[in-house]
Formats: structure tokens, sequence, C-alpha cells
């Protein structure tokens, strides 16, 4: 792999989205997880607005039984589009339309669930040995804060593979991957990775630096994750084949680097913060913010009485 293949640039992005969303029973028994709706938009518009808005035109949604609902979303709906187009509910019309001029759509089915690094393999063929993003469902990143597109500058002048990091609590990092990392000059939110762990104890993690689900990869990691055994849980781990890259120097697919965030991140994985990011959300929001806010108050503030 040389570093001329590195600085192919990136125009395609991967969504993991195979996921059976078990903690958010039984909204998802028959609903895909990603299709829940963070205020008046599902999840996974947000991940696809992301990718679109910093500049990946080309995008691979991975995906499993049972969520034809993605694909539908992302297509156009003629007779809805026709109903309102007779009612004259233009608003309504261009925004049932945003999901399908986002960008160029394509799926391919992850088969057996084995695991985030195996649902990054069946993407090879469609990323056609260039570099990429992989974009999880469950993070959504507030547009204000362009994570994504600094990923892609650090990878277009430095080559390897990128993860985006963010210090969380030691006490909450066995629910992460943690890097261990040292000074890259780069900038100052620009780290080398030299290690990572896969959900580490407490007391064994190499800092309090998490991975979050946000990459830009290096094609050879395909090469890595076909030889890359099952990891904890037993599933074939993501994490494992960029410990690996992370000792490589660039012409052999590596190194790793880290862009460390400090932005808005809402988790919509877990349910108590799936409430806490719809709140956020709509609190800011220009058409339901300055109605939502005041009886925020009013509410806390009886909660507070009782």
């Amino acid at each position: 792999m040389t570093n001329e293949h590195a600085r192919t640039p990136v125009t395609k992005a991967v969504v993991p989205a195979a996921g059976l969303g078990t903690r958010f029973l039984p909204a998802t028994k028959a609903t895909p997880k990603e299709m829940l709706p963070v205020v008046d938009k599902p999840a996974i518009q947000y991940v696809v607005e992301e990718a679109a808005s910093a500049g990946l035109s080309d995008i691979l949604m991975v995906t499993g039984r049972n969520k034809r609902a993605l694909e539908d979303h992302f297509d156009r709906a003629y007779e809805l589009e026709e109903l309102l187009t007779r009612k004259g509910d233009h608003d309504r019309l261009r925004r049932v339309q945003e999901s399908v001029q986002l960008a160029n759509m394509h799926y391919v089915r992850q088969g057996d669930p084995k695991g985030l690094g195996h649902a990054v393999s069946v993407a090879e063929q469609h990323v056609a040995g260039q570099p990429f993003a992989v974009l999880l469902g469950d993070d959504l990143i507030d547009p204000r804060d362009p994570l994504l597109a600094r990923m892609i500058e650090v990878q277009q002048e430095l080559g390897g593979s990128v993860v985006a990091l963010m210090e969380v609590d030691p006490a909450q990092i066995h629910l992460y991957g943690c890097a261990a990392v040292k000074p890259n000059g780069f900038g100052e939110d620009v780290f080398q990775v030299t290690d990572l762990v896969e959900k580490p104890d407490t007391a064994d993690a190499p800092s309090n630096y998490a991975v979050i689900g946000r990459y830009v990869l290096d094609p050879t990691v395909f090469d890595v994750l076909r030889e890359t055994p099952p990891g904890r849980g037993g599933e074939i781990q993501l994490t494992d084949a960029l410990r690996e890259l992370a000792t490589r120097d660039e012409n052999s697919g590596g190194p790793v680097y880290g862009v460390l965030f400090k932005g808005r991140r809402y988790d919509t994985g877990d349910r108590a913060d799936y409430l806490r990011a719809i709140v956020r959300l709509a609190a800011e929001r220009d058409d339901l913010g300055p109605e939502f806010r005041t009886w925020l108050r009013q509410f806390v503030a009886v909660e507070m009485q009782g």
C-alpha cells in the first residue's frame, strides 16, 4: 500500500445498520432502530446528512433482515409527494424530498451479525480500494461541529486511518474502545494512536480517550479484517483490526491517527441519552424551541417543588 494510494480522495461512506436494537424493544420489534424519530427525522437521516455535508456523495448502508424501511425512507414516495403537491403543502413536500436528494444510496445485507468488523468487511467490493468513512448510526454529531470533515482533512494530509476520540469519565471507558496515544504535531486535536483496546476494564484502560462512531479508513483494513479472529463477545472487532494497522507505517496501510472531538454529540443508542438528544435538539429548533423551552422550564420547576 503506497502513500499515493492513501491520498485518493474520500468520496464513499459506509453506514452499518444491521443491529437489532434490543435496548429499545418492543419499539424495535418491527421498526429498525435507525428509524426511531429524533424530533421529526429518523436518526439515520442525521447520519446521512452528516456524510453528505462532508462531501461524501456515495453511501453504502449495511443492513439486515427487517430493514426495508431504511431503503424506503431514502427512496421516492410518489403517492405522498403527489398528495402534498395537490394540497399545496410545499414545506412538508420539501422535507419529504430532502432524504432522497442527499446522496447516492446503496444497500448490502450483512448476513450473519458477526460484529462491526464483519459489517465493515462486507463493504469491500463497493469501496473498491479507496479510503472511506464509516459512520455509526447511534452517534449523532451536531452539524455545527464538522468532525467528519476534519477527519477527512487529516487523512488526506497524513494518510493511514483516522478515528474519532472523545475524553470520557474513566468510570465510563469500559463502554467504549479505548486508545493509547502520543502527540503527532499536526494539530492540538490530532494524535497518533499507539494501541487500541475494546471495552477495557477501568483499571486496564490505557487512557480515557474513547473511540466514538466515526472512522476514515485505509482500504488495507479489509486485508487485516480477513485475518482478524473473533474478539470480545465472539465478534470480529474493528478495534482489533485498527490495533494492527496502528503498528504499521504508511507503506503498509498504517498508521492510525485520532482526532479529539470536543463538540456536541448525541448518543441515540441508549434510551436515556436518546431522550436527552430529543430534548436538546427540539429546544434548539427555531420552530419548536421557544414554546418547548417555556414548557420545559415549567415542567422542571414543578418537578423540583415535588
